[in-house]
Protein backbone atom coordinates (compact mmCIF):
# COMPACT_ATOMS: atom_id res chain seq x y z
CA UNK A 1 0.00 0.00 0.00
CA UNK A 2 1.23 3.48 -0.81
CA UNK A 3 1.74 6.10 1.89
CA UNK A 4 -1.00 8.70 1.98
CA UNK A 5 0.20 12.23 1.37
CA UNK A 6 0.20 14.16 4.63
CA UNK A 7 -1.68 17.41 4.60
CA UNK A 8 -0.16 20.00 6.90
CA UNK A 9 -1.90 23.03 8.36
CA UNK A 10 -0.37 26.47 7.87
CA UNK A 11 2.17 27.18 10.59
CA UNK A 12 3.26 30.63 11.63
CA UNK A 13 6.41 31.45 13.41
CA UNK A 14 4.89 32.24 16.78
CA UNK A 15 4.20 35.93 17.10
CA UNK A 16 1.95 38.07 19.23
CA UNK A 17 -1.44 39.10 17.83
CA UNK A 18 -3.24 42.02 19.47
CA UNK A 19 -6.93 41.46 20.19
CA UNK A 20 -9.24 44.47 20.23
CA UNK A 21 -12.79 43.81 21.42
CA UNK A 22 -15.44 46.02 19.77
CA UNK A 23 -18.51 44.69 21.60
CA UNK A 24 -19.32 48.04 23.21
CA UNK A 25 -19.14 49.93 19.91
CA UNK A 26 -19.63 47.73 16.86
CA UNK A 27 -21.42 44.99 18.83
CA UNK A 28 -23.95 47.51 20.11
CA UNK A 29 -24.97 48.13 16.50
CA UNK A 30 -26.74 44.74 16.61
CA UNK A 31 -30.42 45.32 15.92
CA UNK A 32 -32.26 45.77 19.23
CA UNK A 33 -29.15 46.00 21.42
CA UNK A 34 -28.50 49.06 23.57
CA UNK A 35 -26.36 48.78 26.69
CA UNK A 36 -26.98 51.00 29.69
CA UNK A 37 -23.92 52.95 30.93
CA UNK A 38 -23.42 50.71 33.98
CA UNK A 39 -23.75 47.62 31.77
CA UNK A 40 -21.03 48.97 29.50
CA UNK A 41 -18.83 49.52 32.54
CA UNK A 42 -19.36 45.97 33.79
CA UNK A 43 -18.52 44.50 30.38
CA UNK A 44 -15.46 46.74 30.06
CA UNK A 45 -14.20 45.76 33.52
CA UNK A 46 -14.49 42.06 32.70
CA UNK A 47 -12.84 42.43 29.29
CA UNK A 48 -9.90 44.38 30.69
CA UNK A 49 -9.35 42.55 33.97
CA UNK A 50 -10.49 38.98 33.50
CA UNK A 51 -10.53 38.20 29.79
CA UNK A 52 -7.47 40.45 29.39
CA UNK A 53 -8.01 41.70 25.84
CA UNK A 54 -5.35 44.14 24.65
CA UNK A 55 -7.77 46.96 23.82
CA UNK A 56 -11.49 47.76 23.91
CA UNK A 57 -13.42 50.06 21.62
CA UNK A 58 -16.24 51.40 23.76
CA UNK A 59 -18.32 53.90 21.76
CA UNK A 60 -18.72 56.24 18.83
CA UNK A 61 -18.16 59.94 19.56
CA UNK A 62 -21.07 62.38 19.71
CA UNK A 63 -23.82 59.74 19.75
CA UNK A 64 -25.77 60.62 22.90
CA UNK A 65 -25.57 61.84 26.47
CA UNK A 66 -25.91 58.26 27.70
CA UNK A 67 -22.96 57.27 25.54
CA UNK A 68 -20.92 60.11 26.99
CA UNK A 69 -21.77 58.99 30.53
CA UNK A 70 -20.70 55.42 29.70
CA UNK A 71 -17.38 56.53 28.17
CA UNK A 72 -16.64 58.76 31.18
CA UNK A 73 -17.30 55.89 33.59
CA UNK A 74 -15.14 53.47 31.63
CA UNK A 75 -12.28 55.95 31.19
CA UNK A 76 -12.38 56.89 34.88
CA UNK A 77 -12.21 53.23 35.86
CA UNK A 78 -9.50 52.34 33.32
CA UNK A 79 -7.41 55.28 34.45
CA UNK A 80 -7.68 54.10 38.07
CA UNK A 81 -6.12 50.75 37.17
CA UNK A 82 -3.52 52.12 34.75
CA UNK A 83 -5.22 50.91 31.56
CA UNK A 84 -6.60 54.11 30.05
CA UNK A 85 -4.45 53.69 26.95
CA UNK A 86 -6.34 50.45 26.23
CA UNK A 87 -9.71 52.24 25.91
CA UNK A 88 -10.52 53.56 22.42
CA UNK A 89 -13.39 55.57 20.92
CA UNK A 90 -14.43 55.84 17.29
CA UNK A 91 -14.17 59.41 16.01
CA UNK A 92 -14.85 61.17 12.74
CA UNK A 93 -13.17 63.64 10.41
CA UNK A 94 -15.23 66.54 11.73
CA UNK A 95 -12.71 69.22 12.63
CA UNK A 96 -12.43 69.45 16.42
CA UNK A 97 -15.77 67.90 17.42
CA UNK A 98 -14.87 64.23 17.91
CA UNK A 99 -11.52 64.95 19.49
CA UNK A 100 -13.06 67.40 21.97
CA UNK A 101 -15.89 64.98 22.79
CA UNK A 102 -13.49 62.12 23.54
CA UNK A 103 -11.11 64.30 25.52
CA UNK A 104 -14.01 65.69 27.56
CA UNK A 105 -14.93 62.09 28.47
CA UNK A 106 -11.40 61.42 29.70
CA UNK A 107 -10.36 59.36 26.68
CA UNK A 108 -6.89 59.44 25.22
CA UNK A 109 -7.19 57.25 22.10
CA UNK A 110 -9.26 58.10 19.02
CA UNK A 111 -9.94 55.60 16.23
CA UNK A 112 -10.37 58.03 13.35
CA UNK A 113 -12.73 56.86 10.59
CA UNK A 114 -11.64 57.80 7.08
CA UNK A 115 -12.81 56.60 3.69
CA UNK A 116 -10.88 53.55 2.47
CA UNK A 117 -12.43 53.38 -1.00
CA UNK A 118 -12.77 55.99 -3.73
CA UNK A 119 -16.49 55.22 -3.98
CA UNK A 120 -17.11 56.15 -0.34
CA UNK A 121 -14.94 59.24 -0.64
CA UNK A 122 -16.56 60.63 -3.77
CA UNK A 123 -20.16 59.43 -3.45
CA UNK A 124 -20.68 59.79 0.30
CA UNK A 125 -18.49 62.79 1.12
CA UNK A 126 -18.75 64.38 -2.33
CA UNK A 127 -15.06 65.26 -2.09
CA UNK A 128 -11.99 64.56 -4.14
CA UNK A 129 -9.32 62.29 -2.60
CA UNK A 130 -7.10 65.35 -2.17
CA UNK A 131 -9.80 67.24 -0.27
CA UNK A 132 -10.48 64.26 2.00
CA UNK A 133 -6.78 63.76 2.71
CA UNK A 134 -6.44 67.42 3.62
CA UNK A 135 -9.36 67.14 6.06
CA UNK A 136 -7.82 64.02 7.63
CA UNK A 137 -4.46 65.72 8.11
CA UNK A 138 -6.15 68.64 9.87
CA UNK A 139 -7.97 66.28 12.25
CA UNK A 140 -4.71 64.44 12.93
CA UNK A 141 -2.88 67.65 13.68
CA UNK A 142 -5.54 68.76 16.16
CA UNK A 143 -5.67 65.35 17.86
CA UNK A 144 -1.89 65.44 18.34
CA UNK A 145 -2.10 68.95 19.77
CA UNK A 146 -4.60 67.65 22.33
CA UNK A 147 -2.29 64.81 23.33
CA UNK A 148 -4.46 62.12 21.74
CA UNK A 149 -3.11 58.85 20.38
CA UNK A 150 -4.56 58.13 16.92
CA UNK A 151 -5.44 54.89 15.15
CA UNK A 152 -6.96 55.06 11.67
CA UNK A 153 -9.86 53.06 10.19
CA UNK A 154 -9.89 52.79 6.40
CA UNK A 155 -13.64 52.28 6.02
CA UNK A 156 -14.64 49.97 3.13
CA UNK A 157 -10.98 48.97 2.71
CA UNK A 158 -11.66 45.62 0.99
CA UNK A 159 -13.80 47.36 -1.65
CA UNK A 160 -11.06 49.93 -2.06
CA UNK A 161 -8.43 47.21 -2.62
CA UNK A 162 -10.70 45.55 -5.18
CA UNK A 163 -12.03 48.62 -7.03
CA UNK A 164 -9.62 51.50 -6.41
CA UNK A 165 -6.19 50.29 -5.34
CA UNK A 166 -4.58 53.50 -6.50
CA UNK A 167 -6.85 55.48 -4.16
CA UNK A 168 -5.90 53.29 -1.15
CA UNK A 169 -2.21 53.79 -1.92
CA UNK A 170 -2.74 57.55 -2.43
CA UNK A 171 -4.37 57.79 0.98
CA UNK A 172 -1.73 55.64 2.71
CA UNK A 173 1.16 57.46 1.04
CA UNK A 174 -0.18 60.74 2.38
CA UNK A 175 -0.61 59.40 5.93
CA UNK A 176 2.16 56.88 6.44
CA UNK A 177 4.66 59.45 7.76
CA UNK A 178 2.29 60.82 10.40
CA UNK A 179 2.13 59.66 14.03
CA UNK A 180 -0.77 57.27 13.40
CA UNK A 181 -0.07 54.23 15.57
CA UNK A 182 -2.25 51.61 13.88
CA UNK A 183 -3.90 51.39 10.48
CA UNK A 184 -7.09 49.36 10.87
CA UNK A 185 -8.41 47.64 7.77
CA UNK A 186 -12.10 46.69 7.82
CA UNK A 187 -14.10 44.45 5.54
CA UNK A 188 -16.96 46.87 6.14
CA UNK A 189 -19.51 45.15 3.90
CA UNK A 190 -18.39 41.60 4.75
CA UNK A 191 -17.71 40.85 1.09
CA UNK A 192 -14.15 39.48 1.09
CA UNK A 193 -13.07 35.84 1.11
CA UNK A 194 -9.93 34.44 2.77
CA UNK A 195 -7.73 34.37 -0.35
CA UNK A 196 -8.48 38.05 -0.96
CA UNK A 197 -7.71 38.88 2.66
CA UNK A 198 -4.30 37.23 2.38
CA UNK A 199 -3.59 38.96 -0.93
CA UNK A 200 -4.73 42.43 0.18
CA UNK A 201 -2.93 42.27 3.52
CA UNK A 202 0.33 41.17 1.88
CA UNK A 203 0.10 44.04 -0.58
CA UNK A 204 -0.25 46.52 2.28
CA UNK A 205 2.64 45.06 4.24
CA UNK A 206 4.89 44.84 1.21
CA UNK A 207 4.34 48.53 0.43
CA UNK A 208 4.34 49.71 4.09
CA UNK A 209 6.49 47.15 5.92
CA UNK A 210 7.02 49.16 9.11
CA UNK A 211 3.34 49.87 9.79
CA UNK A 212 1.03 48.14 12.25
CA UNK A 213 -2.09 46.77 10.54
CA UNK A 214 -5.27 45.48 12.23
CA UNK A 215 -8.05 43.59 10.45
CA UNK A 216 -11.75 44.09 11.21
CA UNK A 217 -14.12 41.41 9.83
CA UNK A 218 -17.86 41.29 9.23
CA UNK A 219 -19.77 38.04 8.88
CA UNK A 220 -22.16 38.58 5.95
CA UNK A 221 -20.87 35.48 4.13
CA UNK A 222 -20.16 33.58 7.38
CA UNK A 223 -16.44 34.18 6.74
CA UNK A 224 -15.55 36.58 9.57
CA UNK A 225 -13.44 34.03 11.45
CA UNK A 226 -11.86 32.60 8.29
CA UNK A 227 -11.04 36.08 6.99
CA UNK A 228 -9.54 37.10 10.33
CA UNK A 229 -7.20 34.13 10.32
CA UNK A 230 -6.37 34.73 6.65
CA UNK A 231 -5.41 38.30 7.54
CA UNK A 232 -3.04 36.91 10.17
CA UNK A 233 -1.50 34.63 7.54
CA UNK A 234 -1.14 37.74 5.39
CA UNK A 235 0.85 39.44 8.15
CA UNK A 236 -1.50 41.67 10.16
CA UNK A 237 -0.60 42.33 13.80
CA UNK A 238 -4.07 42.79 15.31
CA UNK A 239 -7.62 41.45 15.03
CA UNK A 240 -10.94 42.99 15.98
CA UNK A 241 -13.62 40.79 17.56
CA UNK A 242 -16.88 41.01 19.53
CA UNK A 243 -18.25 38.82 22.29
CA UNK A 244 -20.68 36.26 20.84
CA UNK A 245 -20.09 37.74 17.38
CA UNK A 246 -22.45 40.66 17.98
CA UNK A 247 -22.48 43.34 15.31
CA UNK A 248 -24.46 45.00 12.55
CA UNK A 249 -26.28 42.78 10.04
CA UNK A 250 -24.70 39.30 10.44
CA UNK A 251 -22.27 40.38 13.13
CA UNK A 252 -18.50 40.36 13.60
CA UNK A 253 -15.87 37.73 14.31
CA UNK A 254 -16.61 36.06 17.69
CA UNK A 255 -13.89 36.52 20.30
CA UNK A 256 -13.90 32.90 21.51
CA UNK A 257 -13.69 31.33 18.05
CA UNK A 258 -10.92 33.62 16.85
CA UNK A 259 -8.92 32.98 20.01
CA UNK A 260 -8.96 29.18 19.92
CA UNK A 261 -8.34 28.85 16.18
CA UNK A 262 -5.53 31.38 16.35
CA UNK A 263 -3.89 29.48 19.18
CA UNK A 264 -4.57 25.87 18.15
CA UNK A 265 -4.18 26.05 14.37
CA UNK A 266 -1.95 29.03 13.66
CA UNK A 267 0.52 29.03 16.56
CA UNK A 268 -0.59 32.54 17.45
CA UNK A 269 0.06 34.06 20.86
CA UNK A 270 -2.42 36.36 22.60
CA UNK A 271 -3.06 37.72 26.08
CA UNK A 272 -6.54 36.16 26.35
CA UNK A 273 -7.50 34.26 29.52
CA UNK A 274 -9.52 31.44 27.99
CA UNK A 275 -11.04 30.36 31.31
CA UNK A 276 -13.06 33.60 31.32
CA UNK A 277 -14.47 33.35 27.78
CA UNK A 278 -17.64 31.61 28.93
CA UNK A 279 -18.21 34.15 31.72
CA UNK A 280 -17.98 37.17 29.42
CA UNK A 281 -20.25 35.46 26.88
CA UNK A 282 -22.93 34.91 29.51
CA UNK A 283 -22.64 38.48 30.78
CA UNK A 284 -23.05 39.93 27.29
CA UNK A 285 -25.89 37.51 26.55
CA UNK A 286 -27.69 38.76 29.67
CA UNK A 287 -27.21 42.47 28.96
CA UNK A 288 -27.83 42.29 25.20
CA UNK A 289 -30.85 40.00 25.31
CA UNK A 290 -29.37 38.10 22.34
CA UNK A 291 -29.36 34.39 23.20
CA UNK A 292 -26.23 32.36 22.48
CA UNK A 293 -27.07 29.51 20.06
CA UNK A 294 -26.67 26.25 22.00
CA UNK A 295 -24.31 24.88 19.34
CA UNK A 296 -22.10 27.99 19.14
CA UNK A 297 -18.46 26.85 19.39
CA UNK A 298 -16.75 27.23 22.78
CA UNK A 299 -19.57 29.08 24.58
CA UNK A 300 -22.77 27.30 23.46
CA UNK A 301 -24.77 25.37 26.06
CA UNK A 302 -24.42 22.05 24.20
CA UNK A 303 -20.87 22.11 22.86
CA UNK A 304 -19.41 20.06 25.70
CA UNK A 305 -22.32 17.65 25.93
CA UNK A 306 -21.87 14.15 24.51
CA UNK A 307 -25.16 12.73 23.25
CA UNK A 308 -24.05 9.54 21.57
CA UNK A 309 -23.41 6.61 23.88
CA UNK A 310 -20.57 5.54 21.59
CA UNK A 311 -18.82 8.85 22.27
CA UNK A 312 -19.30 8.55 26.01
CA UNK A 313 -17.81 5.05 25.86
CA UNK A 314 -14.86 6.43 23.89
CA UNK A 315 -14.27 9.08 26.53
CA UNK A 316 -13.73 6.28 29.05
CA UNK A 317 -11.19 4.69 26.74
CA UNK A 318 -8.33 7.18 26.56
CA UNK A 319 -10.54 10.12 25.53
CA UNK A 320 -11.08 8.79 22.01
CA UNK A 321 -13.71 11.43 21.20
CA UNK A 322 -11.99 14.46 22.75
CA UNK A 323 -10.00 17.17 20.99
CA UNK A 324 -7.97 20.15 22.16
CA UNK A 325 -11.17 21.98 23.06
CA UNK A 326 -11.50 20.34 26.46
CA UNK A 327 -14.13 22.04 28.63
CA UNK A 328 -11.84 22.64 31.63
CA UNK A 329 -9.78 24.91 29.38
CA UNK A 330 -12.75 27.29 29.34
CA UNK A 331 -13.85 26.84 32.94
CA UNK A 332 -16.55 24.35 31.97
CA UNK A 333 -17.16 20.61 32.34
CA UNK A 334 -18.07 17.69 30.09
CA UNK A 335 -21.69 16.57 30.30
CA UNK A 336 -23.41 13.45 29.00
CA UNK A 337 -26.91 13.93 27.63
CA UNK A 338 -29.72 11.59 28.53
CA UNK A 339 -32.08 10.65 25.72
CA UNK A 340 -32.81 8.11 23.04
CA UNK A 341 -29.20 8.16 21.76
CA UNK A 342 -27.59 7.95 25.17
CA UNK A 343 -26.69 4.30 25.43
CA UNK A 344 -25.36 2.60 28.52
CA UNK A 345 -22.11 4.58 28.64
CA UNK A 346 -23.91 7.95 29.01
CA UNK A 347 -26.13 6.54 31.74
CA UNK A 348 -23.16 5.13 33.62
CA UNK A 349 -21.31 8.46 33.42
CA UNK A 350 -24.27 10.30 34.94
CA UNK A 351 -24.86 7.66 37.58
CA UNK A 352 -21.20 7.85 38.60
CA UNK A 353 -21.43 11.61 39.04
CA UNK A 354 -24.43 11.10 41.31
CA UNK A 355 -22.68 8.33 43.25
CA UNK A 356 -25.30 5.73 42.24
CA UNK A 357 -24.08 2.16 41.68
CA UNK A 358 -26.27 -0.24 39.70
CA UNK A 359 -25.78 -3.79 38.48
CA UNK A 360 -25.43 -4.27 34.70
CA UNK A 361 -29.02 -5.57 34.56
CA UNK A 362 -30.35 -2.56 36.45
CA UNK A 363 -28.38 -0.18 34.24
CA UNK A 364 -29.88 -1.83 31.16
CA UNK A 365 -33.42 -1.31 32.51
CA UNK A 366 -32.75 2.34 33.28
CA UNK A 367 -31.22 2.83 29.83
CA UNK A 368 -34.32 1.35 28.22
CA UNK A 369 -36.61 3.72 30.13
CA UNK A 370 -34.56 6.79 29.21
CA UNK A 371 -34.58 5.71 25.56
CA UNK A 372 -38.38 5.44 25.70
CA UNK A 373 -38.61 8.94 27.17
CA UNK A 374 -36.30 10.23 24.43
CA UNK A 375 -38.50 8.71 21.75
CA UNK A 376 -41.34 10.82 23.16
CA UNK A 377 -39.03 13.85 23.05
CA UNK A 378 -38.96 14.13 26.84
CA UNK A 379 -36.00 16.04 28.27
CA UNK A 380 -34.20 13.99 30.91
CA UNK A 381 -31.73 15.72 33.22
CA UNK A 382 -29.15 14.19 35.50
CA UNK A 383 -31.26 15.18 38.49
CA UNK A 384 -34.14 13.07 37.11
CA UNK A 385 -32.04 9.92 37.33
CA UNK A 386 -32.64 9.02 40.99
CA UNK A 387 -36.40 9.16 40.38
CA UNK A 388 -36.19 7.15 37.17
CA UNK A 389 -34.03 4.57 38.92
CA UNK A 390 -36.53 4.26 41.77
CA UNK A 391 -39.43 3.92 39.35
CA UNK A 392 -37.79 1.45 36.99
CA UNK A 393 -36.41 -0.80 39.71
CA UNK A 394 -39.71 -0.69 41.56
CA UNK A 395 -38.12 0.49 44.77
CA UNK A 396 -40.35 2.18 47.29
CA UNK A 397 -40.16 5.83 46.45
CA UNK A 398 -39.06 7.56 49.67
CA UNK A 399 -41.30 10.26 51.05
CA UNK A 400 -39.97 13.67 50.04
CA UNK A 401 -38.20 15.22 53.01
CA UNK A 402 -39.39 18.65 51.90
CA UNK A 403 -43.03 18.96 50.92
CA UNK A 404 -45.24 21.85 49.92
CA UNK A 405 -48.34 21.64 52.12
CA UNK A 406 -50.15 24.72 50.82
CA UNK A 407 -49.52 28.03 49.14
CA UNK A 408 -51.31 31.07 47.84
CA UNK A 409 -49.96 33.69 45.46
CA UNK A 410 -51.85 36.89 44.66
CA UNK A 411 -51.25 39.74 42.28
CA UNK A 412 -53.01 43.09 42.10
CA UNK A 413 -52.59 46.10 39.86
CA UNK A 414 -50.15 48.58 41.37
CA UNK A 415 -49.07 46.20 44.16
CA UNK A 416 -46.25 43.68 44.37
CA UNK A 417 -47.31 40.00 44.21
CA UNK A 418 -47.70 38.31 47.59
CA UNK A 419 -46.99 34.68 48.47
CA UNK A 420 -48.07 32.77 51.60
CA UNK A 421 -46.65 29.27 51.95
CA UNK A 422 -46.63 26.33 54.34
CA UNK A 423 -44.01 23.60 53.97
CA UNK A 424 -42.91 20.47 55.77
CA UNK A 425 -39.16 19.99 56.22
CA UNK A 426 -38.04 16.73 57.78
CA UNK A 427 -41.40 16.37 59.48
CA UNK A 428 -41.63 19.91 60.85
CA UNK A 429 -44.07 22.48 59.50
CA UNK A 430 -43.10 26.08 58.70
CA UNK A 431 -45.00 29.03 57.27
CA UNK A 432 -43.91 32.38 55.80
CA UNK A 433 -45.15 35.30 53.71
CA UNK A 434 -43.27 37.55 51.31
CA UNK A 435 -43.69 39.97 48.43
CA UNK A 436 -41.63 39.87 45.26
CA UNK A 437 -41.19 41.22 41.74
CA UNK A 438 -43.32 38.38 40.40
CA UNK A 439 -45.40 35.49 41.73
CA UNK A 440 -42.53 33.04 41.62
CA UNK A 441 -40.08 35.57 43.04
CA UNK A 442 -42.44 36.15 45.99
CA UNK A 443 -42.73 32.38 46.49
CA UNK A 444 -38.96 31.85 46.56
CA UNK A 445 -38.44 34.78 48.91
CA UNK A 446 -40.89 33.22 51.35
CA UNK A 447 -38.93 29.97 51.15
CA UNK A 448 -35.70 31.86 51.73
CA UNK A 449 -37.23 33.38 54.88
CA UNK A 450 -37.91 29.91 56.26
CA UNK A 451 -34.41 28.69 55.50
CA UNK A 452 -32.74 31.78 56.93
CA UNK A 453 -34.91 32.72 59.89
CA UNK A 454 -36.19 29.34 61.06
CA UNK A 455 -33.55 26.86 59.93
CA UNK A 456 -30.47 29.13 59.90
CA UNK A 457 -29.46 27.56 56.60
CA UNK A 458 -28.35 28.86 53.22
CA UNK A 459 -30.81 28.64 50.35
CA UNK A 460 -29.26 27.78 46.94
CA UNK A 461 -28.82 30.66 44.48
CA UNK A 462 -30.99 30.74 41.37
CA UNK A 463 -28.48 30.98 38.49
CA UNK A 464 -30.69 30.61 35.42
CA UNK A 465 -34.41 30.29 34.66
CA UNK A 466 -35.97 29.36 31.35
CA UNK A 467 -39.53 28.63 30.30
CA UNK A 468 -40.48 26.80 27.13
CA UNK A 469 -43.10 24.58 25.60
CA UNK A 470 -41.96 20.97 26.08
CA UNK A 471 -40.51 19.43 22.89
CA UNK A 472 -43.40 17.93 20.99
CA UNK A 473 -45.90 19.87 23.10
CA UNK A 474 -48.67 22.27 22.08
CA UNK A 475 -48.86 25.98 22.81
CA UNK A 476 -52.11 25.49 24.78
CA UNK A 477 -50.85 22.51 26.76
CA UNK A 478 -48.01 22.23 29.25
CA UNK A 479 -45.14 24.60 29.89
CA UNK A 480 -41.70 23.46 30.96
CA UNK A 481 -39.57 25.37 33.45
CA UNK A 482 -35.87 24.55 33.73
CA UNK A 483 -34.03 26.18 36.62
CA UNK A 484 -30.31 26.12 37.30
CA UNK A 485 -29.25 26.41 40.93
CA UNK A 486 -25.83 27.06 42.43
CA UNK A 487 -24.74 26.09 45.94
CA UNK A 488 -21.03 26.41 46.86
CA UNK A 489 -19.26 24.74 43.93
CA UNK A 490 -22.21 22.56 42.90
CA UNK A 491 -24.65 23.15 40.06
CA UNK A 492 -28.13 21.62 40.00
CA UNK A 493 -30.53 21.82 37.07
CA UNK A 494 -34.13 20.78 37.69
CA UNK A 495 -37.28 20.74 35.58
CA UNK A 496 -40.95 21.26 36.31
CA UNK A 497 -43.87 20.53 34.00
CA UNK A 498 -47.36 21.97 34.43
CA UNK A 499 -50.10 23.89 32.68
CA UNK A 500 -49.24 26.89 34.89
CA UNK A 501 -45.81 28.52 34.62
CA UNK A 502 -45.58 29.37 38.32
CA UNK A 503 -46.65 25.85 39.31
CA UNK A 504 -44.04 24.35 36.98
CA UNK A 505 -41.36 26.54 38.56
CA UNK A 506 -42.50 25.52 42.05
CA UNK A 507 -42.25 21.85 41.10
CA UNK A 508 -38.70 22.38 39.83
CA UNK A 509 -37.85 24.21 43.04
CA UNK A 510 -39.04 21.45 45.36
CA UNK A 511 -37.32 18.86 43.23
CA UNK A 512 -34.09 20.81 43.75
CA UNK A 513 -34.66 21.14 47.50
CA UNK A 514 -35.18 17.40 47.95
CA UNK A 515 -32.08 16.56 45.90
CA UNK A 516 -30.18 19.11 47.95
CA UNK A 517 -31.56 17.71 51.24
CA UNK A 518 -30.68 14.16 50.20
CA UNK A 519 -27.11 15.20 49.45
CA UNK A 520 -26.80 16.79 52.91
CA UNK A 521 -28.08 13.59 54.52
CA UNK A 522 -25.58 11.51 52.55
CA UNK A 523 -22.76 13.83 53.63
CA UNK A 524 -23.50 13.41 57.33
Amino acid sequence: MGTAEQVTRPQLKQRYIEIMDCTLRDGEQTSGVSFLPHEKLMIARQLLNEVNVDRIEVASARVSKGEKDAVRMICRYADSIGKLNRVEVLGFVDGHLSVDWIKNCGGRVINLLVKGSRKHCVEQLHKTPEEHINDVLQSLEYAEQQGMEVNLYLEDWTSGMHDSLDYVYQLMDALCDTKIRRFMLPDTLGIAHPLQCIEYMRKMIKRYPDKHFDFHAHNDYDLAVSNSLAAVLGGCKGLHVTVNGLGERCGNAPLASVQVILRDHFNGKTSINEEKLNDISRLVESYSGIAIPPNMPIVGENVFTQVSGVHADGDKKNDLYCNALVPVRFGRKREYALGKNSGKANIVKNLEELGLELTPDQTQKVTKRITELGDRKEIVTQEDLPYIVSDVLKHDVPTDKIQLLSYMVTTSYGLKPLASIKVSINGNEYAADSTGDGQYDAFVKALRKIYKDKLNRTFPILANYSVSIPPGGRTDALVQTIITWRYADKILRTRGLDADQTEAAIKATFKMLNIFEESLTDTH
